[in-house]
């Protein structure tokens, strides 16, 4: 599939959700633990104790559709965010990052009621404990001018309680056929179900989640094969489906064609997972935007996935399109997209 931008359009992608000012906590391993209990690991603090922490470090304008907007800017896109903040410090922080990274934050609303996100990650070597919370904004849809209309939405993770918002937004979409969609479900998206979500996933273009999700989603219980679970995402209703397997690589479907790709090889160590899903998303959208295919989408998003998990926070890492290249060109063989069909 091959998306034309004219240039009569201000963007070619417009990302949908909420923000956070996400505050990475690295804590000291003699001063925690890890407890498994029933199988899950459980992370021990001494409860009502000072507890020394290692290091802090502060992504102002992070969450999943900044993290998108951030890596479809760095890889040449005009970009828009359609998102809301408070008339906070936190609030003013954000917007001033992502005017840094020549995002167009024409479409932040300052909630003057409502303060902005704040998440907490508490790391511990290469793994992490995010405390979330959702601020309950006043979301609704903005009128879009005509020259404002993009190529794309990029819909990702909102609040518990935007369930009006979706629905404007997928009547905004019946009523714009010409623009494409791409979704990355939050956490309150899948629970809420595809079928209530029904005409988004049918509207959507491009479908980006990890196997636990899409397995969440379809409502199948954990899936014997990627090829079955590739079905049942196709079943719902969007047009290309990319599941991500951690150390497996990622299995993508359009129609009847099914590919796999490796993870990128690397020998640095992991510093921090902490939005790679988000790296691998929004570029497989970034190049199928540019007009490359799905195939060609797959081979260069574990690029990116692998770069930001080597750095502390979501956004660090990510690279442009001429580095990604410079990667891909340094690629051992093997490295490749393999049709499994």
């Amino acid at each position: 599939m091959e998306t034309r931008i004219t240039d009569r359009q201000r963007f070619d992608v417009i990302c949908i959700g909420d923000i956070a000012a996400d505050v990475f906590i690295t804590l000291s391993p003699d001063q925690v633990n890890v407890h498994v209990e029933g199988g899950e690991p459980k992370l021990l603090l001494p409860f009502g104790a000072k507890v020394p922490y290692e290091s802090v470090t502060t992504v102002a304008a992070g969450g999943n559709a900044a993290n998108a907007a951030v890596a479809c800017a760095r890889l040449g896109l005009r970009v828009a965010l359609a998102t809301f903040v408070g008339a906070d410090q936190h609030g003013r922080d954000a917007v001033a990052a992502l005017h840094e990274e020549g995002i167009d934050t024409s479409l932040v609303r300052l909630d003057q009621t409502t303060p902005t996100n704040r998440d907490f990650v508490l790391r511990l070597g290469q793994e992490r404990t995010i405390l979330v919370r959702h601020e309950q904004h006043d979301y609704h849809w903005p009128h879009l001018r005509p020259s404002e209309v993009p190529a794309w939405l990029y819909l990702s993770s909102v609040g518990r309680e935007a369930h009006v918002y979706e629905d404007q937004i997928a009547d905004w979409l019946e009523e714009t056929p010409s623009v494409e969609l791409a979704f990355e479900p939050g956490t309150y998206q899948i629970a809420r179900g595809s079928g209530q979500l029904g005409r988004l996933y049918r509207r959507t273009g491009l479908l980006v989640c990890n196997r636990e999700e899409a397995e969440a989603i379809c409502g199948c219980g954990p899936a014997d094969d990627m090829d079955t679970l590739l079905a049942a995402m196709l079943a719902l209703g969007p047009r290309q489906v990319v599941i991500t397997d951690a150390a497996a690589g990622a299995y993508g479907a359009s129609g009847a064609e099914r590919w796999r790709v490796p993870i990128y090889p690397d020998r640095e160590p992991v510093v921090d997972r902490t939005g790679a899903g988000d790296a691998f998303a929004s570029t497989v959208l970034a190049c199928i935007v540019v007009g490359m295919s799905l195939e060609e989408a797959m081979l260069r998003a574990p690029v990116n996935s692998m770069s930001v998990v080597h750095a502390v926070g979501t956004q660090a890492g990510l690279l442009h399109a001429d580095e990604i290249t410079t990667y891909l060109e340094a690629a051992p063989p093997g490295f490749e997209v393999e049709s499994t069909r």
